[in-house]
């Protein structure tokens, strides 16, 4: 029986690991998505304490018990400020960063900047499923899918000039535009479809950048806390935030705009 065929070794060699990871993910995060509600919210939860779990091994390897317990402290802030629905959920949502702030670690002060967008972007996943339905989660997903994917290959292919090579020097120019280009689509794929309004094109590439800058942010802890991958939970991509790092950083920025401009014409503009 001739062997089975292997990818080639190089750029490619992690592709079949990846797509495989890549395509349960999905199988679950549709299902959760579909599903809404508290099934929804506790996928969140736990997602966002396994992460703030990561964030607290790479910058503090050697405190074994401390990651688990602010692990176990995110997911539980993140439940409470969802229950409570309140101003009181801004002061669950810190306590992860005032641990972070106020325990010994590398880069202390970045980390604990990073756990409150961790935790912002819990929240922010929550309220835009309950607030503004299934659509507005699926354009999220879809335009950080399409920028990552787009730029994963534009940038493996095409190559070129770093985007920035100090703190993470796979990213080209060729890859970021390509991920741009790619959201943009997805946001006029929405907009056409009647499910938002024509802000999406727009919209879909500025939070394509902020889910780039989110995944440099996290290439730059890990830099310099010397390791390659947050955990080795995901076969192929690593820990969760080496797979949701451009996440937290969309979904801050949709918050925020939110924030600032609540009348948008978003979703059913």
């Amino acid at each position: 029986m001739d062997p089975a065929p292997t990818l080639p070794s190089g750029r490619w060699s992690d592709l079949r690991t990846r797509v495989i990871s890549a395509m349960v993910m999905v199988a679950v995060g549709a299902a959760e998505i579909w599903l809404g509600g508290t099934a929804f919210a506790a996928l969140v939860v736990v997602l966002i304490g396994l992460m703030v779990w990561e964030l607290a091994t790479i910058t503090a390897p050697t405190r074994r018990n401390t990651p688990v317990t602010l692990g176990v402290l995110a997911a539980m802030a993140l439940a409470a400020s969802v229950v409570l629905q309140s101003e009181l959920a801004a002061l669950f949502l810190i306590l992860p960063t005032l641990m972070l702030a106020f325990t010994p670690r590398r880069n202390r002060r970045v980390a604990a900047v990073y756990a409150l967008a961790i935790m912002v972007a819990g929240f922010g996943l929550i309220s835009l499923r309950a607030e503004a339905g299934t659509s507005a989660i699926l354009w999220l997903v879809a335009v950080v899918v399409a920028s990552d994917v787009l730029g994963y290959f534009a940038g493996r292919l095409l190559g070129g000039p770093k985007f920035w090579p100090a703190i993470s020097p796979k990213k080209t120019w060729s890859g970021t535009v390509a991920g741009w280009i790619g959201a943009a689509l997805v946001g006029l794929a929405f907009w056409q479809s009647g499910h938002g309004g024509w802000l999406l094109v727009p919209l879909s590439a500025l939070v394509s950048f902020a889910g780039q800058l989110g995944d440099i942010a996290e290439s730059w802890i890990k830099r310099r806390a010397g390791v390659k991958d947050a955990s080795a939970l995901i076969p192929g991509h690593g820990g969760l935030l080496d797979r949701f790092d451009a996440l937290i950083g969309a979904v801050v920025v949709v918050m925020l705009l939110r924030l600032i401009w609540p009348a948008a014409p978003m979703f059913g503009g």
